[in-house]
């Protein structure tokens, strides 16, 4: 029996079940997260909800940063009640939490139920990472966690195309298909899932988060870890850029008409399948290029990176990452997008996975979990920022309504302000009227005048600090470490 097979046979049932839900889990979230950030800042005519950057940067960035601080303590919750309770539990808050994402409106609503839907995601999140291995040993292990990320990829990757296609008939169907697609996880999990061994805890809940903080405090106290941890922030600030501002740019200074055009030429069907009635391609389909390029590319590229040691690995993905991602803004032709976007999927192949690697080798003896839990913290920290950035920075930089209000402004045009009756799109369209432009014309006019492109100097600015912080990392505090005698 070829040995491929033989291991694949020795996945108990829990490990496939669980590998499902996470299939399912991701498709909900990506789905609904890659178009996000489009429905909350786009017109309120076209079915959006009309906020303003700053709202959006503040929303995501906060409420995401939040997500992956919990799992910290989930885990613990996890591992006392059991995993079965939490899914269920877990998946009847998200299931709930998506269908409510898509009947509130006003703004505080809006981010009240965003939390309780960054809470379930919280509680799920560590117990399907902890079943995986639970269910794996050495010898399935590497195979297992393989396929894992693997469906984690493909679940990124279909989300967003369903949910794009929904998108263009009803904002609403993005959260009612997110939530239905939960609703098949907690069916899954009260019909075929098995809990997997676990160690019951004698200790008290709260002695064991106590435990537990206390343990990342000593983690956190060791100086040369915290410093990874810091540098690492910077890079996952520039990658969720991706989710956070990319998709509103496009939506804002690219004219995807090209794209559809281009693609109608070489395979009209396809064309027709994924383009908006207006002939366009919608944005969140452009950004998911990125996931598509991981699903097909990131066997190839962990098996080029393999012999590079972890730290050599990082610089060179995060160099290459940063080179993508600006060039993702420095022009309106949404054609570079399959190009940069590309030259940023293989900096994020090369350089996202060997974090974990990293810490995992940097781990003192019997500190690998505590360690390795430690690593969503810099996950935190970097969807703070880039909420920050993709919010207040955005504004004022790159954002079209700002940018054409001030233009407005310097002309002492009489346009009413944006309202529940006067919406966006209204506004793009009064101002080229009377500034006798067609709204071609009107994006063309503030692209040249305003340059919001030049917010890719920011990204490249964080992306190169963090490369050179990684450089001065390797040189001055791993080089050091190496050179010092041994006593």
């Amino acid at each position: 029996m070829p040995k491929f097979i033989r291991i694949l046979k020795k996945y108990p049932q829990t490990f496939w079940i669980a590998n499902t839900m996470e299939l399912f889990e991701r498709w909900a979230w990506y789905g609904m997260f890659m178009v996000f950030a489009l429905y909350l800042t786009g017109s309120t005519d076209s079915g959006a909800l009309g906020f303003s950057q700053t709202q959006k940067g503040v929303m995501m960035g906060s409420v995401v940063g939040f997500l992956y601080f919990l799992p910290v303590i989930t885990g613990a919750i996890a591992d006392r009640i059991g995993y079965k309770k939490v899914l269920i539990i877990a998946y009847s808050i998200l299931a709930v939490s998506y269908f409510l994402l898509g009947q509130v409106t006003e703004y505080t609503s809006v981010f009240a139920v965003f939390i309780m839907l960054a809470l379930g995601a919280a509680l799920f999140k560590p117990v399907i990472s902890a079943c995986i291995a639970k269910t794996t040993d050495d010898e399935t292990s590497s195979l297992g966690f393989g396929m894992f990320y693997m469906i984690v990829n493909i679940g990124a990757f279909v989300g967003p195309v369903v949910a794009s296609l929904a998108r263009q008939h009803d904002w609403h169907y993005v959260f009612y298909i997110s939530s239905a697609v939960i609703v098949l996880n907690l069916l899954l999990v009260i019909l075929f899932f098995k809990e997997p061994a676990r160690t019951m805890s004698q200790t008290s809940f709260w002695q064991e988060v106590k435990t537990i903080l206390y343990n990342i405090l000593e983690a956190l106290s060791d100086l040369k870890f915290l410093l990874f941890l810091l540098i690492i922030v910077g890079f996952w600030t520039m990658y969720n850029q991706l989710f956070y501002t990319l998709p509103v740019f496009i939506d804002q200074w690219m004219d995807t008409s090209i794209v559809y055009n281009n693609l109608y030429n070489v395979w009209p069907w396809l064309a027709e399948q994924i383009g908006t009635a207006d002939k366009t391609i919608a944005a969140e389909m452009l950004t998911n290029i990125d996931a598509m390029y991981i699903i097909i590319f990131q066997i190839a590229v962990s098996y080029f990176v393999m012999k590079l040691k972890p730290i050599h690995s990082m610089i060179t993905g995060f160099l290459v990452s940063t080179i993508g991602l600006s060039l993702t803004f420095l022009t309106n032709n949404p054609m570079f997008l399959f190009i940069s976007i590309l030259i940023f999927g293989l900096g994020e192949m090369a350089g996202s996975p060997k974090i974990s690697e990293y810490i995992g080798k940097i781990a003192p003896e019997g500190k690998t979990a505590l360690y390795m839990g430690c690593s969503f913290l810099p996950m935190a920290g970097g969807n703070f920022f880039a909420g920050i950035l993709s919010g207040d920075v955005y504004q004022k930089y790159s954002d079209k309504i700002s940018l054409l209000k001030i233009e407005v402004g310097n002309r002492g045009l009489k346009i009413p302000e944006i309202s529940d009756s006067f919406s966006q799109n209204d506004y793009i369209a009064r101002a080229g009227e009377l500034m006798n432009m067609n709204s071609h014309e009107l994006t063309n006019y503030l692209w040249n005048s305003y340059h919001p492109y030049n917010i890719w100097i920011i990204f490249a600015a964080i992306g190169g600090g963090t490369v050179i912080a990684m450089l001065l990392f390797n040189w001055l505090v791993i080089g050091r470490a190496k050179s010092k005698p041994v006593n």
